[in-house]
């Protein structure tokens, strides 16, 4: 009995620290666009507890032809999103993803995203690792950011 007390505290343990050290993603979500709109984007916090930086290096989604991870720049007085190889993810940091920063675009949408429904997002990391994330769609307040989308 004491030996089986020792492996259920020792699995705890090692869950517990395997967890402690994976990426966690928190408030994602889809923007929402009029049915028209062939493009969309992701946001999200990406938060890396470990003391190793880490890189988002892709992403896709079975919802859109194409899947990249995007920028905002300003160039010559104006603000446009460029495609990036990576996202870096700092070590014990949280990187958001957001309006007017880094994002993942969802180019040449296969159908129409209704709100409130889920769109699958897989990351691709560094290590290979893969995340899988049903993220829900969401209205945005328009800012413009959707609007200029110039490579």
């Amino acid at each position: 009995m004491q030996i089986l007390r020792l492996l259920i505290a020792l699995t705890f343990v090692l869950s517990f620290s395997a967890q402690a050290n994976e990426i966690q993603i928190q408030s994602g979500y889809v923007r929402a666009v009029p049915p028209s709109t062939p493009v969309t984007a992701a946001f999200m916090e990406i938060h890396n507890p470990s003391s190793e930086a880490r890189a988002l290096i892709s992403a896709s989604s079975p919802a859109a032809k194409a899947v990249e991870l995007h920028t905002h720049t300003q160039v010559e007085g104006v603000m446009q999103m460029r495609q990036v190889d990576k996202i870096d993810l700092a070590a014990k940091s949280t990187t958001h993803l957001q309006p007017g920063g880094l994002h993942i675009m969802l180019i040449g949408l296969k159908a129409p995203l209704k709100t409130d429904a889920k769109v699958l997002v897989s990351l691709k990391l560094d290590d290979g690792s893969l995340i899988e994330l049903n993220l829900p769609v969401r209205k945005v307040a328009t800012q413009g950011h959707m609007q200029g989308h110039h490579h």
